[in-house]
């Protein structure tokens, strides 16, 4: 078998046997454009769901506040712009909607084009750092809106808006220190392995 090969190579000059060589395809290859979204593990795209509804719920946060509409007429309207309290959450939460929807576009496109636009190590330190003081930021901003709401009256819009958005504000900081977790694991993986 192996004099058979030589001798039907041996015509052949070496650049067109390494050329022929490359087009044979090994048993052991497969195709990455078949299997993008498999060729990542699960982690990547739990980290891909987490993002979305991190990006949604900062949505509705921020919304909540931002959508006042008096019950009537007559009401001098109250806005959240008078809270500086109120102003913190709705900022904290228009930043946590913008660093969400950029994980979640980075996200998509590492898993489609793998790693094209930031290197895997830098992303995994930044996102790291990253998730952390998006997630003091939404603490710390729901703990400081949770005095005012107590002491307001509780039959306005405002309060039932600051309600909503301290709550959601709370869900997206447990979305977030997911991420967190995830992005924590994926680092510390990277550094330990």
């Amino acid at each position: 078998m192996v004099d058979s090969t030589c001798g039907a190579m041996a015509g052949v000059s070496p650049l067109a046997a390494s050329s022929l060589a490359q087009q044979t395809p090994s048993p052991f290859s497969f195709s990455v454009a078949s299997t993008r979204w498999s060729f990542r593990p699960p982690i990547h795209l739990a980290n891909i769901f987490l993002r979305f509804f991190a990006l949604v719920f900062s949505f509705v946060s921020a919304l909540s506040l931002a959508d006042l509409s008096p019950n009537k007429k007559s009401q001098p309207s109250i806005s959240f712009t008078d809270y500086p309290e109120f102003m913190y959450c709705f900022i904290v939460s228009i930043l946590t909607f913008i660093y969400s929807s950029f994980q979640l576009f980075k996200g998509i496109c590492d898993t489609a084009h793998r790693g094209i636009l930031i290197s895997d190590m830098i992303s995994d330190y930044s996102s790291f750092i990253l998730d952390q003081l998006v997630g003091y930021l939404l603490i710390s901003s729901s703990s400081m809106a949770i005095p005012v709401i107590q002491h307001m009256k509780q039959t306005g819009t405002l309060w039932r808006a600051a309600i909503i958005s301290t709550t959601i504000s709370f869900v997206t900081f447990l979305v977030i220190s997911t991420c967190t977790l995830l992005s924590g694991y994926k680092l510390f993986k990277r550094i330990i392995w």
